[in-house]
């Protein structure tokens, strides 16, 4: 066998294997990457959650979303990054949310529950799917001053105020029965961190 043939046949044995997954180089390339992790905060302070209780209202964090009260500060929902791509300086991607998010107003017995929750960088909200819906409805909305950061492979969102968007408000308005909800209803706050 000629070196010429050689190398040619050197060559596609290489390419076979590169084709095929066989090479250490292509098993290296289909590992999978480790799922982002991080959180939202949201919290409602306590001149918001006194108006709906006032209203009948009432806002109920479901598994696997965790809860923490403070008497300065209000209650803390915080809801698990489980998934997604998200650019909070370039304002695109959205990150996936575990827990859910159930409201009722016990005036009028009226109930709606939020499932595959998410932040939004494209519309800047927190979104959630109402059970028997497939579109996604924009709840919340980070305000007043807001910061962004990155090191490394970790972004970080503090907005001081949190907000009713609009198209929530009216959501809920006619879901529940009720007048409570207005779009720039001040809610409380807002934290994120995404790592991935």
């Amino acid at each position: 066998m000629s070196r010429t043939t050689a190398r040619f046949l050197a060559g596609g044995v290489a390419v076979v294997l590169a084709a095929t997954g066989f090479s250490g180089v292509a098993a290296a390339d289909t590992t999978p990457a480790a799922a982002p992790t991080g959180s939202a905060v949201v919290t409602e302070n306590n001149a918001f959650l006194a108006s709906a209780a006032n209203n009948g209202v009432f806002i109920v964090p479901l598994p696997n979303a965790s809860v923490a009260y403070d008497s300065t500060t209000g209650l803390a929902t915080t809801l698990p990054v489980t998934g997604g791509s998200i650019n909070l300086s370039g304002f695109y991607g959205n990150a996936t949310l575990d827990g859910s998010l159930l409201f009722v107003d016990v005036q009028t017995g009226k109930s709606v529950l939020f499932k595959q929750l998410a932040f939004s960088a494209d519309r800047w909200r927190v979104t959630g799917v109402p059970v028997g819906g497939t579109a996604p409805v924009s709840l919340l909305k980070p305000a007043g001053t807001v910061r962004n950061s990155r090191t490394g492979t970790t972004q970080t969102l503090s907005a001081s105020s949190l907000t009713l968007d609009t198209t929530g408000a009216q959501f809920l308005d006619s879901q529940l029965n009720t007048t409570f909800f207005t779009g720039g209803q001040a809610i409380g706050s807002f934290s994120f961190t995404f790592n991935g």
